[in-house]
């Protein structure tokens, strides 16, 4: 029960704050949808990683604990010119993270874990 409340308000809070962008350490544009969904825009050459480092860097940079779950909705692999899906709840999530892990059960990863997939940008 009290998790679901916690969830509940996670979601609330996070389709709350306004439409624009938010831009993640790794460079790629995070949104906040009104459904409660969190859609990483698409670029080019963006993989797996990218995606979840976007992800993860957002939840934690809205104060949300590291260890929230974040589940992928849109079914890999992502199609050239296509953005990621990820919410906060299992519900209509895909059937998995599109990243090789061993003994992933489902579709999701802790903010923290994905947050961890960023690599440093190099200086250009």
């Amino acid at each position: 029960m009290i998790r679901t409340l916690s969830l509940a308000a996670a979601l609330a809070a996070l389709s709350s704050v306004p439409a624009a962008a938010f831009l993640a350490d790794n460079g790629l544009q995070v949104r906040a949808m009104s459904d409660g969904t969190i859609h990483v825009m698409p670029s080019p050459g963006q993989g797996p990683a990218e995606s979840w480092c976007a992800v993860g860097d957002y939840v934690i940079s809205r104060g949300l604990p590291t260890n929230t779950r974040i589940w992928r909705l849109s079914e890999p692999p992502r199609r050239q010119g296509e953005g990621v899906r990820f919410g906060l709840s299992p519900e209509g999530a895909a059937s998995r993270t599109g990243l090789f892990i061993l003994g992933s059960k489902d579709a999701s990863l802790s903010a923290i874990h994905a947050r961890t997939l960023c690599r440093p940008r190099l200086p250009f």
